[in-house]
């Protein structure tokens, strides 16, 4: 009688991916609770092909590897358009725009898949006749069954599939329910091999968990060939796009968009849409360029420094690291004898976008201390610098274009670091600093 082997089966937590033989209340990795799942490997049988190494000086570059999406700013964001074969993962909270994007694209392929675990076909039809798509090429299945799914691709073979959502969609061979670790994982892999395999582009939602992060496990964003991820507020109109990830490009380009009733459009010049409110002077606000890939754009950044009666003064920052608003709080105190120990701060980046350049600590302190002498910044100055902890003002890569980006929009003044690599013509009106014992 033959000996009959059953499918290997291990046990994954359903919170970090830590997978084990045996199954244990407790997660030995997170410490988590009942979060162990079962989880049966699925083993692939069949004809292995054997694949002989290949030069590099052999190997043959398509120069149309890339495919435009007809969205410029996410074509920006993604280095170009979307590399043929990869699978690009879209994430964001939930109403942020993600389905609204994905659909707008539907509308510039020719022969394009759009995969909906959330939504019916009359609904997909209703959100499609709202944002004005019309495309003869566009097929729509509403499908969570990853076999079915996968079929599906191989006989149409688009040059586009997009998934929406990746947490709905389960396989039969995997024993726990859609969106857990095992499922997001076994549904990932079968949606990577295939892209590899047929050299079709995917773009898959993910959703975000309550900390913000994207959702699953970390093993998902290493899988994967780029990340983006959706930043905006329901209650806001603007939506940035930032590519944490690229094996392809550059992961510091943004896109940045306006939600409108025909779904996103948009924003060209970034820095006049940040600064169209910005019509009068006040003290405690100042403006800052700043730069997210090869593009620099202004930002206003408001401060307000009021005197506390609490024991322990509020920090708040909003679209801005709050440990680096805290460090330059105590540079400023440190070196120049501006005391906050006894005063509420708050800091806000206007439009509710997020600024993750350092070079924005020199305006940042500008602001801090304007509010706090009650002295107005010019409305035609702008500033940007790093602050070190010994006080210093360090220079920003870009000075040039930052200074021409706010020239062109009618700037005229400028706080920046004593910096070589400016042009005299702008020198004279730029006033050049070493450290931050300044007066405003």
């Amino acid at each position: 009688m033959k000996n009959m082997k059953s499918k290997k089966v291990i046990f994954v937590c359903n919170n970090c991916g830590y997978d084990s033989a045996k199954w244990s209340g407790k997660c030995p990795s997170c410490g988590e609770w009942n979060s162990m799942s079962e989880f049966s490997e699925k083993k692939f049988s069949g004809n292995k092909k054997c694949s002989n190494p290949v030069r590099m000086s052999e190997i043959k570059f398509d120069d149309n590897i890339r495919m435009s999406t007809g969205i410029s700013e996410l074509d920006r964001t993604l280095g170009g358009g979307i590399v043929k074969g990869s699978f690009v993962l879209l994430s964001g909270s939930p109403g942020v725009g993600k389905s609204t994007i994905l659909l707008q694209i539907s509308e510039k392929f020719e022969n394009i898949l759009y995969v909906s675990g959330e939504e019916s076909y009359s609904q997909i039809k209703m959100r499609s006749e709202r944002l004005g798509i019309k495309n003869d090429n566009l097929f729509v299945l509403a499908e969570t069954d990853i076999d079915v799914i996968s079929k599906c691709i191989e006989n149409l073979n688009p040059g586009l599939v997009i998934v929406d959502s990746i947490q709905t969609i389960s396989s039969s061979e995997v024993n726990s329910i859609p969106g857990s670790v095992s499922q997001v994982k076994e549904c990932s892999n079968i949606l990577l091999k295939i892209s590899k395999e047929l050299n079709i582009a995917t773009l898959a939602v993910s959703h975000v968990n309550k900390e913000g992060a994207i959702a699953g496990p970390k093993v998902l964003e290493h899988m994967v060939d780029v990340v983006l991820y959706f930043e905006g507020e329901n209650k806001n109109s603007y939506r940035i796009i930032r590519c944490i990830k690229n094996r392809f490009g550059s992961t510091n380009e943004i896109g940045v968009f306006e939600m409108k009733t025909k779904g996103l459009e948009e924003v060209k010049n970034p820095s006049s849409v940040m600064l169209e409110n910005k019509s009068f002077e006040s003290s405690g606000s100042c403006i800052a360029v700043v730069t997210e890939g090869s593009r620099p754009f202004l930002v206003e950044i408001q401060a307000l420094v009021v005197p506390s009666n609490l024991s322990m003064p509020r920090r708040v920052s909003n679209g801005y690291d709050y440990n680096r608003l805290c460090m330059i709080l105590a540079v400023l105190e440190k070196k120049s004898g501006f005391y906050f120990s006894n005063s509420d701060v708050y800091i806000n980046i206007v439009g509710g976008i997020k600024i993750n350049d350092p070079s924005a600590d020199l305006p940042i302190a500008i602001s801090l201390v304007s509010s706090i002498k009650d002295k107005i910044v010019p409305i035609d100055l702008a500033s940007f610098g790093e602050i070190g902890l010994s006080g210093e003002i360090r220079g920003a890569y870009r000075s040039q274009e930052r200074i021409d980006e706010a020239r062109r929009l009618g700037l005229s003044e400028f706080i920046i670091p004593d910096v070589s690599n400016i042009e005299e013509k702008s020198a004279k009106k730029i006033k050049n600093i070493k450290s931050i014992n300044f007066c405003i």
